[in-house]
């Protein structure tokens, strides 16, 4: 099982990781805002996310990073 780790205060809250994907377990918080105002990305089911990176490749903040 990986380990996603999100600096949230750097999120822009763009999709881009959302959106890439192929598992789509990660979305935009729906109950929190960062400092900037904008809605953090998170995992929504941690146990599925195979590690492929795809969601810290596509973000243009580098703001994850998967552990495997």
């Amino acid at each position: 099982m990986a380990k996603l780790t999100f600096r949230e205060d750097l999120c822009k809250g763009c999709g881009l990781c959302v959106t890439a994907c192929p598992k789509k377990i990660l979305a935009l918080s729906k109950t929190k805002l960062n400092h900037k105002g904008h809605a953090p990305v998170e995992c929504t089911d941690p146990a599925a996310c195979v590690g492929c990176a795809s969601c810290a490749i596509m973000c243009p903040d580098c703001v994850i990073t998967v552990e495997r």
